[in-house]
């Protein structure tokens, strides 16, 4: 009776992702609205699809992405973030139309003008800044929809810098000559550097693709596949639940894309399992978070900022992946030696799960596997990553028919296509808004400001400095949204790490974990307050054990920012140099983990957990006079501990 009582009162998971997840829900649209909504979106991805194989001048394609995508904004997304009631209709009304024309009209200036825009650029028309003004306004709104007010209030706060900059005293160290409302304009919408710059192209190519992709690949019953091949992956053992939860979370993030969603997603299926387990609520919790945010750090999809990394770096997409290998392979190992702690600590009892059997399911449904590994193969072999994606997409949606309950017959494939194109939507309204904040930024120079700023607080330190970047970009994540903290804190905080002899790659990369990172960091880890609302457990210490889990992932950048060798976890270096840092990074991570889950051959005291973090954070140095301590630290903890059982059992 209890459990029916707990089951009836959790909240629905489309509630919850409504409420907890960065981007807010979009309106149910019905009749000729949705329609005609379903009919652009086809339309615009089918055109991505087209501008993929022939692409032509960028500045315009960005900008009629822009005008395509900013006036759905107003139709798809209320004014208030409350969700429609079941049945009602949730149609835009007479504002949000005339917002939608005034976007549109607004985004196709610049294209009707583009070559004197273009011309003029450092000397607008009255018209220009008026459009340019409009365009800007109609953005933040678009972002107050889709993300909340505060990212608007951030770019607000900017644009006032960039203007009242001048009166701020000649001494201070961020202070500038200010820029009047033609200069700001003219830098938001007339170049690269601002609402059309890296971020919107961005959305405008790899996210937009990517949303496509999972999209076919979600119509297609992917989503559904993976939970059943994790379910089924493990056999039978008390560790096995939490295996289960964060294969399965890794699986799925590939289709979701976002944290919250990921962890809901897999919670509202795993979250009994784990109960059966034996699983406290707080660590149940903790597991499902864990498994929710790790998707977004891993290939091959990665997050949307991993993206504008590879356009920062000009590298390809492929060469981002390759950084990120080494480090999900950490987090994922910490995730598992914390699960099998847990699974000694709390007793916890293999369960038996009603999933089909693994080898006939991949026999069946493997195929849904192959087009993630088409868009790697492409990309090895040469291949865009615009292209990988759009030939996995059209694989995904070919493969669909092997399935005859999920095949994408032209009903279906429309509502997938649509789907794609609208899943933009949010992402691109951030992406347009953090290249405001780019524009400011450029025109003011304000990063080599904020960049000198940082050095001479920290005393040009670099594990100071390291310590002041990681806490500003986690502060900065609780606020906006993970595309538009690493976009804000690459411009700003980037260039202190850049001066102190740190390489592009290494800086871009610690940015982004971190901003990624504080979808699970306290006091507003949303990913941990998602999961204690399926669990029922508190929200605080669902965090902490969010923590516990995550912790390699927030201490493994420090090594490849802090330590000469650090670029090998990178796979910067020789096959040799990568292989030993993996091992011994390997190595640090497992003291890491028995000195936070308080476990060795059984039960750790606080002499050997004291040991074992020492010891973790020296092997994170990567040299050799360090790693020689640390494992001389680990050896000792393990002697303490083997020492102390055999005393306590006589």
């Amino acid at each position: 009776m209890t459990e029916t009582r707990e089951q009836n009162a959790a909240p629905s998971p489309e509630g919850l992702i409504a409420e907890l997840d960065a981007e807010r829900p979009a309106r149910s649209l019905s009749g000729p609205v949705a329609v005609a909504v379903t009919v652009i979106g086809v339309a615009s991805t089918l055109g991505v699809l087209y501008w993929t194989f022939r692409p032509g001048p960028v500045l315009p394609y960005r900008m009629g992405f822009l005008a395509v995508v900013l006036p759905l904004v107003f139709l798809c997304y209320r004014p208030r973030s409350r969700q429609g009631r079941p049945g009602a209709k949730d149609n835009p009304g007479v504002a949000d139309w005339v917002l939608a024309a005034l976007a549109l009209a607004a985004c196709a200036y610049p294209l009707l003008v583009f070559d004197d825009l273009i011309r003029r650029a450092f000397a607008p028309t009255t018209l220009d800044v008026a459009a340019g003004t409009l365009i800007a306004l109609l953005i933040l709104e678009a972002v107050r929809r889709t993300v909340g007010w505060i990212l608007p209030a951030v770019v607000i706060g900017f644009f006032l810098y960039a203007y009242y900059g001048g009166y701020l005293p000649i001494d201070w160290a961020i202070g500038h000559r200010g820029y009047g409302i033609e200069r700001i304009m003219a830098s938001f919408v007339m170049g690269t550097e601002g609402v059309y710059g890296v971020p919107l192209d961005v959305a405008a190519t790899y996210i937009i693709l990517f949303t496509i992709y999972g999209a076919v690949l979600d119509h297609s019953g992917a989503g559904r596949f993976f939970v059943d091949v994790s379910l089924a992956a493990f056999r039978r053992s008390r560790s096995a639940p939490g295996r289960t939860v964060t294969l399965a979370g890794f699986l799925l993030g590939t289709v979701s894309g976002s944290g919250v969603a990921t962890t809901v997603s897999v919670g509202s299926v795993a979250w009994p399992i784990l109960r059966r387990a034996g699983y406290p609520r707080e660590q149940g919790g903790g597991v499902l978070a864990a498994a929710g945010i790790g998707a977004i750090l891993s290939p091959p999809t990665l997050g949307a900022a991993a993206f504008i990394i590879a356009e920062y770096l000009r590298v390809g997409y492929l060469t981002v992946l390759v950084y990120a290998i080494i480090p999900t392979l950490l987090y994922y190992l910490g995730v598992f030696l914390a699960i099998e702690i847990d699974a000694r600590k709390y007793g916890t009892q293999a369960v038996r799960i009603d999933a089909p059997r693994l080898w006939p399911l991949l026999r069946r449904f493997g195929y849904h596997f192959s087009s993630l590994f088409v868009i790697v193969v492409l990309m090895a072999v040469g291949q865009s990553p615009f292209r990988a994606v759009a030939y996995a997409t059209i694989l995904a949606f070919a493969l669909s028919f092997l399935d005859r309950e999920h095949r994408l017959t032209p009903r279906r494939a429309v509502r997938a296509l649509a789907a794609g194109a609208t899943g933009v939507l949010p992402v691109a309204a951030t992406c347009a808004a953090a290249g405001m904040i780019v524009a400011v930024v450029t025109l003011t120079g304000l990063g080599l400001k904020a960049s000198s700023l940082i050095v001479g607080v920290s005393a040009g330190v670099l594990a100071i400095t390291a310590v002041m970047c990681a806490l500003a970009v986690l502060l900065l994540g609780l606020a906006v949204p993970v595309t538009a903290s690493f976009v804000i804190a690459a411009v700003i905080i980037g260039p202190a790490l850049l001066n102190l002899g740190v390489s592009a790659a290494e800086a871009y990369m610690f940015i982004f974990y971190y901003a990624v990172l504080s979808e699970v960091s306290p006091p507003t880890a949303l990913s941990a307050f998602a999961a204690s609302a399926i669990t029922g457990g508190n929200a605080q210490r669902t965090m902490l054990a969010t923590w516990k889990y995550t912790l390699p992932a927030f201490l493994v950048p420090f090594a490849f920012v802090l330590t000469p060798a650090g670029g090998a976890l990178l796979g910067q270096g020789s096959p040799g140099e990568i292989a030993l840092a993996l091992a011994v990074s390997a190595l640090a991570v497992a003291a890491l983990a028995a000195a936070t889950g308080g476990w060795l051959v059984g039960p750790a005291g606080p002499v050997e957990r004291v040991l074992c973090a020492a010891a973790a954070v020296a092997l994170l140095v990567l040299s050799p006079m360090p790693i020689l301590a640390g494992v001389i630290m680990l050896v000792l903890a393990l002697a303490v501990h083997l020492l102390l059982r055999r005393r306590s059992d006589s």
